[in-house]
C-alpha cells in the first residue's frame, strides 16, 4: 500500500507553555531571521487551515500557526469564561514571549 506524502508533514510541531493551565501547539516554518507573522485560524478551525498559506509565505517570513486555545493540539480550558479575549490574546503574547519574539504581523479568520 503506497502512502502519500504532503509538503506539510515536513513541518516540526512544538508546544508553548502560555500561562494560565494553557499550552499552544504550533508550527513554526521559514527563516528565522525573517520577520514573524502569526496566522491566528477562526471557529471552528486549526493551524491547519492555513497550510497553503504557510506554503507560500515561509519562503519570505517567519511563520507561526498555533491552535489556539481549546483546538487541536492545544490545551482545552475548563470554563466557557476560558475563551475569553483576554485570556485568548493573554495566550498569543505568551507564545511571542515563548518564542522570544518582540514584535510581529498578525494575520486573523473570524475571531482570529
Amino acid at each position: 500500500m503506497a502512502t502519500t506524502s504532503h509538503f506539510w508533514d515536513e513541518w516540526e510541531h512544538n508546544y508553548a507553555p502560555v500561562g494560565n493551565d494553557i499550552t499552544l501547539h504550533y508550527i513554526d516554518v521559514g527563516p528565522r531571521d525573517a520577520t514573524p507573522v502569526v496566522l491566528v485560524h477562526g471557529w471552528p478551525d486549526l493551524w491547519f487551515g492555513w497550510r497553503y498559506q504557510i506554503q507560500t509565505l515561509s519562503k519570505t517570513y517567519r511563520v507561526i500557526a498555533p491552535d489556539m486555545r481549546g483546538f487541536g493540539r492545544s490545551s482545552t480550558p475548563q470554563t466557557v469564561e476560558g475563551y475569553g479575549t483576554k485570556k485568548v490574546t493573554g495566550d498569543l503574547a505568551g507564545l511571542l514571549d515563548f518564542l522570544n519574539i518582540p514584535r510581529a504581523v498578525f494575520v486573523g479568520h473570524d475571531w482570529g
